[in-house]
């Protein structure tokens, strides 16, 4: 069937206006997808406003010519620049200022200026079951599996088209049969020891993405809830490795009380039955660099980091001074926090540098430097890191991290298997 248009959506779609131009964009992309109608969205979450060239930016400047304002609750996500001054963005002219003039579109648009990667931490919490537009894909898979709302993943610019149109195509994982699961990622052969760790959870999420690349599937074998954190690193690895926008853990996340429940069929049509070796092996594949022997600089936050994860941080550190710089990329919803508790003026001294409204992997933020080398405890900073930075990556648990950074040479302690 093709797709049909209400008299309502018609008629804003035949107008001249910004509007008009974002009707059009959401309904050509439905016909493209299949989509039979449009609905009617909750919220959305903006991808597009990172500065990736001119057209985006002169792109964002035309809806706001034409008048063009969101209509539902819509979120940024990273930009190019950190408008709080935390960090020193190396972006030069004019790529600077068409990235601030991007950045202003958008709030001009009605956006509010969250400028994170985690707006879900940031109060934009969608409820149980509510369609959205969300753009970023570690946002894309929390809020399908850890808020169980229905989002597909919206790109630039269609991010920003649904949230002025305040609507969305119906397919994809918006439809109820489309979230069921079809594989099981059983982790009940890792040690409780492993699965209680920090360092397990954006491992498991490289090595799940990899396995099941766009497919649904539902994670078993997980005895306690990980916390949210750890659920946000587990998504944003395996959002990354493969093309996961949404995953079970049967008895943890909200769709998946059990398996039974979240199944497609009475069977599973393959399961993976995760090992330690495999575990391992993901594990060590998340590091491209061979042996150093000193490490140029330590990245964490992405995705950003909550305030819990702070306070592990400043407990970590506890008042040393570290001999390279740690980069911790966080939004400002919680960068107010650490300047009211007084933790940014800690870790400032400490030799932390706080990035706030963007991450390293996006913008230049680190010094270019041949052959460096970057120890990360992300799963998608290990992802992106090379590729973006130039600099070689070291994958490691955020005490390690940290004791690295101290060192200034590579420290492993941790043990868990």
């Amino acid at each position: 069937m093709s797709l049909a248009l209400s008299q309502e959506e018609q008629a804003i779609a035949a107008g001249k206006d910004g509007a008009g131009m974002a009707m059009r964009i959401v309904a050509e992309s439905a016909r493209l997808l299949g989509a039979e109608r449009l609905i009617r969205i909750a919220s959305a979450h903006i991808d597009g406003a990172l500065y990736h060239g001119d057209s985006g930016t002169l792109f964002a400047e035309r809806l706001v010519e034409g008048g063009a304002r969101v209509a539902v609750r819509s979120t940024l996500n990273v930009g190019a620049l950190d408008l709080t001054g935390c960090s020193r963005i190396r972006l030069e002219e004019p790529q600077r200022g068409m990235a601030r003039r991007m950045m202003e579109a958008y709030r001009k648009l009605g956006c509010e200026q969250s400028w994170t990667c985690a707006p879900y931490q940031a109060g934009h919490r969608p409820t149980l079951g509510s369609d959205v537009a969300w753009g970023e894909s570690n946002a894309v898979v929390f809020c399908n599996s850890v808020l169980g709302a229905r989002t597909n993943r919206y790109g630039d610019f269609l991010d920003i088209a649904c949230a002025i149109t305040g609507r969305a195509p119906d397919y994809g994982l918006h439809r109820p049969e489309n979230r069921r699961a079809r594989l099981v990622f059983d982790v009940s052969g890792l040690s409780s020891s492993l699965l209680a760790s920090e360092i397990a959870w954006p491992v498991l999420g490289s090595l799940y993405g990899r396995e099941v690349g766009n497919a649904i599937g539902v994670v078993t074998g997980v005895v306690n809830h990980p916390g949210e954190d750890a659920l946000k690193a587990f998504g944003a690895a395996a959002a990354s490795a493969g093309a996961v926008g949404l995953f079970h853990i049967a008895g943890v996340t909200p769709e998946a009380p059990d398996v039974e429940t979240i199944l497609a069929g009475p069977e599973p049509d393959a399961a993976i039955r995760v090992t330690p070796e495999m575990a391992a092996k993901a594990r060590a594949g998340l590091s491209t660099a061979a042996a150093p022997k000193t490490v140029d600089a330590v990245a964490i936050g992405s995705p950003h980091l909550s305030q819990a994860e702070f306070d592990m941080l400043e407990r970590l550190i506890a008042g040393r001074r570290l001999a390279v710089p740690i980069y911790a990329c966080t939004g400002r919803h919680v960068l107010s926090s650490l300047e009211r508790n007084g933790q940014r003026k800690i870790l400032e001294a400490s030799g932390v540098t706080i990035v706030a409204d963007t991450c390293v992997v996006v913008t230049p933020i680190m010094p270019e430097l041949a052959g460096g080398i970057l120890m990360t405890n992300s799963g998608k900073f290990a992802h992106y890191a090379p590729g973006n930075t130039g600099y070689a990556v070291l994958y490691a648990s955020l005490a390690d991290c940290v004791e690295s950074a101290v060192a200034g040479k590579p420290r492993f302690t941790d043990i868990a298997a």
